[in-house]
């Protein structure tokens, strides 16, 4: 979840739907967040920060890589969502993992980590580069600093031979980009990385594709979870059509084209701490 220096409130809520839908999410994102951390080089025995860890689903991926030997330490500033994200570490028997309340750009002093992980977060902070230094500061030497956020152009380009999946999606990056939202990560994640002292990372881009329900529904899940955003910004959520009927359309509209369901793109960077 966004740090309290969010450019307005958080777009897409904490009610208990949204909160279902970040966990279909994340059944999507995880297999491509766990082929970037293996890369990247996390591993067995390490201590790893996960910074914005909402649900869990990050921390309980990287639980698994780090095995018992390892430890994980979610922060997020939301104490509800912190709640449940323990209730599902309880539920998942995973003994390495805690979290604790906190923004991200204020880790308690004195904490130092072999990796530093996070899943679509800088793009809710006015200045990611801010929050970026002050992360390298809480990684050891040597120590990794893996982060994955939404990169858009795969979305808009697949819809478009779409049309009621288009008119959604370019809705759905209206809302993001009326919010504040930051919509160029691929950027700012190879620039923030150098501008704190990093090497230039490693980026990797994979774009999630597929018949898989929880997929060709992501879209129409993303946008339930944006109505109230829209209308707020007077953007034109009446161009869809009836919503009792919207998941239906969207469905029968892949059928008809035999096409098949994306989400956004996922950009990852990686990069190493110089030994000091």
């Amino acid at each position: 979840m966004p740090t309290e220096t969010s450019p307005t409130s958080y777009v897409l809520g904490s009610t208990n739907t949204e909160h279902e839908r970040l966990i279909r999410q994340a059944a999507i994102f995880d297999p491509t967040s766990e082929r970037l951390l293996r890369e990247a080089g996390v591993g067995s025995g390490q201590r790893v920060l996960d910074v914005g860890s909402g649900l869990g689903d990050v921390s309980m991926l990287v639980a698994r890589l780090v095995g018992p030997s390892g430890q994980v330490v979610g922060v997020d500033n939301d104490a509800g969502i912190i709640a449940k994200a323990r209730d599902r570490i309880a539920s998942a028997g995973l003994q390495n993992v805690r979290f604790i309340e906190s923004d991200v750009d204020h880790i308690p002093s004195g904490e130092s980590f072999d990796s530093i992980v996070g899943r679509l977060i800088l793009q809710f902070l006015p200045d990611p580069g801010a929050v970026v230094r002050s992360l390298v500061g809480s990684l050891r030497s040597g120590g990794i600093l893996v982060i994955q956020e939404p990169y858009w152009s795969p979305l808009l380009q697949l819809s478009g031979a779409l049309p009621i999946r288009s008119k959604c999606a370019t809705l759905i990056y209206q809302a993001f980009q009326s919010s504040g939202a930051n919509m160029d990560m691929e950027l700012v994640l190879y620039r923030t990385f150098q501008g704190a002292g990093l090497p230039a990372p490693t980026i990797k881009i994979e774009v999630p594709v597929g018949g898989d329900p929880n997929l060709t529904r992501w879209t129409y899940d993303l946008f339930c979870s944006l109505v109230p955003r829209m209308r707020h910004y007077n953007l034109p959520v009446d161009d869809v059509g009836d919503m009792a009927t919207l998941q239906e359309r969207l469905d029968s509209e892949l059928e008809a084209t035999r096409m098949f369901g994306s989400t956004i793109g996922l950009v990852g960077a990686w990069s190493r701490k110089p030994n000091q």
